[in-house]
């Protein structure tokens, strides 16, 4: 008995000696330190950016409604959506046709988007508001504006709404050039409704193309795997640094990690070009190009260049036309910047205005050459011009005539003119193609006319075999063609 309160007592002392002591708290990991510093990190710029988020909400007409409301169900992507979710989607139409017994528009579409100034312009998708019948813009603290659509482009799926409001918190700018694949990437919007919703992820790659059901959008995209979701669309995607880099617009499938944001430097450009003038004028070449390298028949017989941008065709009434251009040229530079693709030649057309001077660095026939061009604008309407097939008939008579990889020609005379309703009045026609020929693999038909092979001027039947007497028809030749208007070339090879 009494050693056991002398243990205790001992016990006892022991314990309250200690207790006079501070005990150390264990210091967190350098790791587990930044991992924090990390965390609020996406904590603050979530909080900065929200501050320039907005819900814009639209009321479209029945009509317009129930088309836009038809293609998404019938999406094969739609149930893969949660059944809350689903349940969202199928519940706003039948909500759109009850009575509507007051006279008050019903905002039953939503996306996002962004203030883009102070003085109340809101930068969001074109597909958000396009035949919409009115638009509210929400902010985060519960204020409502009724907005005027300034404008929207097709293209570029970019929209620029007006609100009566000054003082905004405009969202900081950033330079998507400067963007890089595995940086960090912010998505904050509303998807389905849920407002304000962050999403974290990386940029999973830059100068994507993008193929839709509706078109093939012929502009870079940002690719993300933050997750973006119905009615993110026209919010911003953001970097760690708080700077808007991209407008979030598609998606590729629900629950893929793969999403598609504008990136901001065209999406300003866009919006600076509807506020100005309500719409957006591009700059052209009017031509149709190839990339060198994927051009397998001519690769092999450009001289002196193995990376550039082959001119395939002229557009007819496109500048090229009247410029110094010439059909199998191959563009290498843009105002001194090297381009070696199709989409390099677009991307450095595309930042340039209509009617600007460019200088064009290019290899022809072997021999660089630079060239001063004026750039047109782009057709608001444009439509591809195709060749229409003329029925071949014969000649009353023997005229003189010649022959190349199935291809059979003639001088153009007044009765040849007039059948193939052409307005040359010297040169070589095609007057008949042979099925199965190389010429016939290329969809050369009677009628087009023949103004070059090679580096040779097509003006007569002994001009035109003068051209390839001494070539390696193995090897291929460039035969130029003309034909309503449109000009191209093919490559013609003797397999």
């Amino acid at each position: 008995m009494k050693t056991n309160i002398a243990n205790t007592t001992i016990f006892t002392f022991i314990f309250c000696l200690l207790g006079n002591f501070p005990v150390k708290a264990v210091e967190p990991s350098e790791a587990l330190k930044l991992a924090q510093q990390l965390n609020q990190a996406f904590v603050e710029v979530a909080e900065s950016v929200s501050k320039s988020v907005v819900e814009v909400r639209v009321s479209k007409s029945a009509e317009n409604y129930q088309m836009q409301g038809e293609q998404f169900r019938n999406s094969p992507f739609f149930d893969q959506l949660p059944e809350d979710f689903r349940k969202f989607f199928e519940q706003q139409p039948q909500q759109r046709e009850q009575p509507n017994r007051s006279r008050e528009p019903i905002y039953d579409g939503q996306g996002s988007g962004l203030v883009y100034r102070d003085d109340g312009i809101i930068m969001t998708n074109r597909h958000v508001v396009e035949n919409s019948d009115k638009v509210k813009i929400v902010f985060k603290d519960g204020k409502e504006y009724d907005g005027e659509i300034l404008g929207v482009d097709r293209e570029s799926d970019i929209a620029v709404i007006k609100i009566d409001a000054t003082g905004l918190k405009a969202a900081k700018i950033g330079d998507s050039s400067q963007t890089k694949a595995g940086e960090f990437a912010i998505a904050i919007g509303s998807p389905f409704g849920l407002k304000y919703s962050v999403t974290v992820g990386h940029i999973s790659a830059k100068g994507r193309r993008v193929l839709t059901d509706q078109q093939m959008f012929d502009q870079d995209f940002i690719q993300t795997d933050a997750s973006i979701n119905p009615g993110n669309s026209g919010g911003p995607l953001v970097n760690i640094y708080g700077e808007v880099i991209g407008i979030n617009t598609l998606i590729r499938g629900m629950n893929t990690g793969i999403g598609f944001a504008v990136p901001i430097n065209l999406a300003k450009r866009i919006s600076d070009m509807l506020i100005k003038d309500g719409k957006v004028t591009r700059a052209w070449l009017g031509v149709s190009i190839t990339t060198l390298r994927e051009d397998v028949e001519l690769r092999d017989l450009a001289v002196g260049v193995e990376d550039g941008v082959v001119v395939r065709q002229f557009i007819p009434g496109g500048p090229a036309e009247n410029s110094s251009l010439q059909l199998a040229d191959v563009i290498i530079s843009i105002d001194g910047n090297k381009v070696k693709t199709a989409e390099e030649l677009k991307r450095a057309i595309r930042y340039k205005n209509a009617g600007d001077s460019i200088k064009i660095g290019l290899m022809r026939d072997g021999e660089p050459k630079e060239i001063q061009f004026e750039t047109g604008a782009f057709p608001e309407e444009f439509t591809a011009v195709t060749r229409s097939r003329r029925i071949e008939e014969k000649p009353s008579q023997e005229p003189l005539e010649a022959e190349l990889l199935g291809m059979r020609v003639q001088e153009i005379s007044e009765d040849l003119a007039k059948r193939f309703m052409i307005d040359e009045e010297e040169g070589v026609i095609v007057v008949s193609v042979k099925k199965g020929s190389v010429a016939e693999e290329k969809s050369i038909t009677p009628g087009e006319v023949v103004t070059r092979i090679n580096s040779s001027e097509i003006n007569s039947i002994e001009t035109f075999k003068k051209s390839f007497e001494n070539e390696d028809l193995k090897k291929g030749v460039l035969v130029h063609l003309k034909s309503n208007g449109s000009q191209r070339f093919e490559v013609l090879k003797d397999y």
